[in-house]
């Protein structure tokens, strides 16, 4: 199909009119925001507002792109410009971890990390460079092709059932550990717009999600996506620009943001050689060394710990007879652990936890060391480095290579019209992301100057409102702590989950309360935009590339499935998944960082050797590609299951393991998975060539 009829200037100017006066309507909007709080706007309206007027924009934008034409649905007609389909892929991409938990990184990790923290520059430096994968290796390769989903890839190249299969399971299993961490983000920034509970906070969003994806398909996603990355560019910017202002009277963050480092590290020194904060560390230890007490003779511990606490309820009810305390005492009977075992999960968990926070600064590495230890150093300081480097470069390579294999993402570059267009729309993709991406380690630095200048030293009957209802929303995303008894705010008694950064920023910075919830609405449309597109890659991969591919084979042709009633099958898949995702993440079974790099490591694993191999190797065969697909895959699965305390249960005995390969950590599986599989699809199509010749030389010497 040509692509200038398609494109043509007028479909060119309609589209950056369009553009044009939505931005001037977001601003319009955010203005009025802002007249109405200097006017008396209570806080409790301004987040349901936000919730609520962004929501019906991206449900009117799939409800105007409704579509049941399977083209339309699936890729979008094929006719997004490469400026637009930047726009969307960069929305796309940014996702609750980009937006939400890669600032938290940068504040938590520092720049390079420290032992099992890998460092928040790793995750830049490897999203930025997937992009750069992705527009050289594979983009335009698949984009030639025509095809509609990436496992359409491996049967195109490759021909038979199997490439397909394990291509399109490999698809749904690391979209939706990709997706539960959206569905995840979204319940958080829906809570924290409405104060409701997150559980609710997660249908909220949801049906947001549904709307869009559920009616339009790629169609109404692609240009969802650009409407959220808007949203998205002036959520992230507009706080960071605030605090480069406020701090060094100069909006312009990334430029400027270099300055704060000094006086950080110059911070960072006096709270080491502190007496306060030395007593909080002490306080840990010796939390620690009683936890370990415990763990010694758990079964006796706990039976005295319940009888103490019972016997305390009873002393209350008969002697002061104080309702309040009574019920405190109640609830802290009932939340102890139920047996043995309950209690020595949680005791170790606490151990560690504790083991942790008697590290200097809280366990939080120096903003600006280049990596833990030393590499001049004593031979645990050696370590220390070598340990520190390695998991930074597994961790960049991992989600450099992951990029190139995502599944959503790929299928983001079959709805431009040309591979042209392609290898330009991955350049605006960069760009557009780029914006961003300059900015998150400014915020990083500038939330940490204000943590150490201005919470830091408050006393504990002084801490913000704010502050509170984060604990609220989710505990394990705020909390504080006296536990050195001084009533003073120390930096270690301050423990904030990666996901919590940015989301407080406007009240950490003492920024209107619009703010917030613009902030918040630019992580929901993080989650959403995201969210959308793997929701669409899982119900295609179940309905497209394994029922209807298979009926295909066995049925005739007048019961055949039409593309009409393939586009329907697709839409309630889509609706079962979305169910089972948020059922997941109201689990909250790991923050959002941790589960999105794990997807990225299943995707280099699984579809990188063989499809990089499929495109520029003319010998790679079906079985080697069959073969590096299931061992890259299976590789990275163990080396996470046969790391995660809770699932070690599920190993054969034989597989279980407590030590890690060269010290990598599992998130960073990929980087076994990856040449695991490169050398299996190397080693069969090499072995099925020689075969080959074996049996034309044995037919030849036949004739």
């Amino acid at each position: 199909m040509s692509e200038r009829p398609l494109l043509s200037r007028a479909y060119h100017w309609r589209l950056h009119r369009i553009l044009f006066l939505y931005v001037l309507g977001v601003l319009g909007f955010l203005g009025a925001m802002f007249w109405a709080e200097a006017r008396g706007l209570s806080r409790h309206w301004i987040g349901p507002i936000f919730l609520f007027c962004t929501v019906m924009v991206y449900a009117g934008i799939g409800v105007y792109s409704r579509t049941s034409d399977a083209e339309e649905y699936f890729v979008a007609g094929r006719r997004i410009p490469p400026f637009y389909n930047g726009m969307a892929a960069a929305a796309d991409w940014m996702s609750a971890a980009s937006f939400i938990s890669l600032s938290g990184a940068l504040y938590l990790q520092g720049f390079s990390g420290a032992g099992s923290q890998p460092g928040g520059l790793a995750y830049v430096l490897g999203w930025t460079g997937g992009f750069c994968l992705v527009g050289m290796l594979i983009a335009p390769y698949l984009r030639a092709m025509n095809l509609y989903t990436v496992p359409d890839f491996f049967q195109a190249r490759f021909g038979g059932r199997w490439p397909r299969i394990i291509a399109a399971l490999a698809a749904i299993t690391c979209s939706f550990t990709y997706v539960v961490a959206q569905i995840y983000g979204v319940g958080l920034s829906a809570a924290r717009l409405t104060g409701v509970q997150f559980e609710i906070g997660i249908m909220l969003g949801l049906g947001g999600v549904l709307l869009c994806s559920f009616l339009g398909g790629m169609r109404a996603i692609t240009w969802t996506q650009v409407a959220q990355y808007v949203v998205i560019l002036l959520a992230f910017m507009l706080p960071v620009s605030w605090l480069a202002y406020k701090q060094l009277g100069n909006p312009l963050a990334p430029v400027v943001y270099t300055q704060q480092l000094s006086k950080i590290a110059a911070m960072e020194q006096q709270l080491l050689a502190s007496e306060a904060e030395q007593s909080v560390l002490e306080a840990y230890r010796t939390r620690a060394q009683v936890l370990q007490a415990k763990l010694r003779d758990v079964p006796n511990v706990l039976a005295a710990e319940r009888q103490a606490l019972a016997e305390h309820i009873r002393e209350l009810r008969t002697s002061s007879g104080n309702i309040g305390a009574i019920m405190a005492a109640s609830r802290e009977l009932a939340s102890m652990p139920r047996d043995e075992a309950t209690a020595r999960e949680r005791w170790t968990r606490e151990l560690r936890e504790a083991y942790e926070r008697a590290k200097p600064l809280g366990g939080i590495p120096l903003q600006s060391q280049p990596f833990a230890g030393d590499p001049h150093g004593t031979p645990e300081e050696q370590q220390a480095y070598d340990v520190s480097r390695r998991n930074f470069l597994a961790l960049m390579f991992c989600l450099m290579v992951g990029a190139a294999g995502l599944p959503h993402l790929l299928t983001r570059y079959y709805t431009v019209p040309s591979v042209s267009a392609a290898r330009s729309s991955v350049a605006w993709s960069l760009f557009f992301i780029g914006l961003l991406y300059l900015s998150a380690p400014a915020l990083a630095v500038m939330v940490k100057y204000e943590v150490m200048s201005n919470l830091v030293g408050t006393h504990f009957d002084a801490l913000p409102n704010w502050m509170a209802q984060w604990t609220r929303v989710d505990g394990s995303l705020l909390a504080v702590e006296d536990i050195n008894g001084d009533g003073i705010l120390q930096f270690g008694e301050i423990r904030m989950g990666a996901d919590l950064i940015i989301l407080a920023t406007p009240e950490l910075g003492g920024m209107p309360y619009v703010v917030s919830g613009l902030v918040a609405a630019g992580g929901l449309a993080a989650a959403l935009s995201t969210a959308d597109g793997l929701l669409l890659t899982i119900s295609n991969a179940l309905v497209r590339d394994l029922y209807y591919q298979e009926r295909q084979r066995v049925e005739t042709f007048k019961r055949r499935i039409l593309p009409e009633q393939r586009v329907i099958l697709s839409k309630f898949a889509l609706l079962l998944v979305a169910l089972s995702a948020a059922f997941v993440a109201a689990r909250r079974s790991a923050d959002i960082l941790p589960m999105v790099s794990a997807s990225f490591s299943l995707a280099a694993s699984a579809f990188v050797p063989a499809m990089v191999m499929g495109i520029f190797w003319r010998g790679t065969t079906r079985r080697g590609a069959v073969a590096g697909m299931l061992i890259g895959l299976s590789v990275a699965v163990y080396y996470m299951v046969a790391h995660v305390p809770g699932l070690q249960g599920v190993l054969p005995q034989a597989l279980r393991t407590d030590r890690l390969w060269w010290d990598i950590q599992p998130i960073s599986a990929g980087v076994f998975g990856v040449p695991a599989g490169f050398v299996a699809t190397l080693l069969i199509s090499w072995w099925d060539g020689r075969r080959a010749l074996r049996l034309k030389k044995s037919g030849l010497d036949g004739c």
